[in-house]
């Protein structure tokens, strides 16, 4: 079912729980990311990336997610992640994405809140939520290179609530020692900066770069008010593991296409069963909801 992503958000937050936010390159994925959405009973957000928003068939698969979305059983929002493109951001929209993260991260203060301001007030009409950056996330979102968080990047508190009202952002993500792809060394997130953040912010936050830190940080992250979470290496890593045992099975087998994406399937689905999990209160965390497990169906 469709959702808005700010108020999905926000009642995930006041449950003590976070949404998590799963890139989906391919159509397989996002099946999978669903169906455990709908195992668990809780809302998810698939996103789709600017190059893959912009290749060829870009549009034809945010369609394809739009209809997945809307017969899910569980609310289910489509985003278009780190867009920096105007006519992607509309086409994407036009496309069927419900939310869409405008990002002005590169450019200057005045600038980065005039882009975000533009984009909200050529899709206000169309409900859709646009989210923001301010200070800037390292690292390439779709490969996993290793990336030390710079601290001259991160979020300026001081700009928050200034920004958010020029902005008129209903979502930000933050800076504060995340970083895309895989972290160097122990990830240390800025603690007091994530407090000082949330005080100042009258919408909702969200934490990008999610995949390598550890189940206490993310119950932190969580409890300091950061409601949604992303996370794009881990999923594509657990599901290029799995593939790599799985290829050579399928090829000895007769080119077993059908195993293999059984298996692509059932790695995205697992995973993302687990993050539902990790980001969910203490006390359901690690099982779906006794009144969904019954009904969830086996990849």
């Amino acid at each position: 079912m469709r959702a808005r992503l700010d108020e999905l958000v926000a009642s995930r937050v006041a449950e003590g729980a976070a949404v998590p936010a799963l890139t989906c390159y391919d159509f397989t994925t996002a099946l999978a990311v669903v169906a455990a959405a709908e195992t668990y009973g809780r809302g998810v957000t698939l996103l789709v990336t600017p190059k893959t928003a912009a290749a060829a068939d870009g549009a034809r698969f945010t369609r394809a997610l739009r209809g997945l979305a809307d017969s899910a059983s569980v609310p289910v929002v489509v985003q278009l992640d780190h867009a920096t493109d105007l006519d992607l951001i509309l086409a994407t929209v036009d496309a069927g994405a419900d939310a869409v993260l405008a990002d002005g991260s590169k450019l200057s203060f005045d600038d980065n809140a005039a882009f975000v301001a533009h984009v909200r007030d050529l899709t206000h009409n169309r409900g859709i939520v646009i989210e923001a950056e301010l200070g800037s996330i390292e690292g390439d979102e779709d490969r996993a290179f290793a990336v030390a968080a710079a601290s001259a990047g991160k979020t300026n508190p001081e700009l928050v609530a200034p920004y958010v009202l020029l902005s008129g952002a209903h979502l930000l993500a933050t800076s504060v020692g995340n970083v895309h792809g895989k972290y160097v060394g122990t990830p240390e997130l800025d603690w007091p900066l994530i407090d000082s953040i949330r005080t100042q912010s009258r919408v909702p936050l969200a934490l990008h770069g999610a995949s390598g830190l550890s189940d206490a940080d993310l119950r932190r992250a969580i409890s300091a008010g950061l409601g949604k979470i992303n996370i794009n290496t881990e999923l594509r890593g657990a599901i290029l593991d799995a593939l790599t045992e799985q290829l050579p099975v399928s090829r000895s087998n007769g080119d077993d296409v059908l195993a293999f994406d059984a298996r692509w399937r059932d790695a995205a689905y697992e995973f993302a069963l687990g993050a539902l999990g990790r980001l969910s209160p203490p006390a359901d965390a690690g099982t779906p909801p006794e009144s969904t497990r019954a009904e969830s169906t086996p990849l």
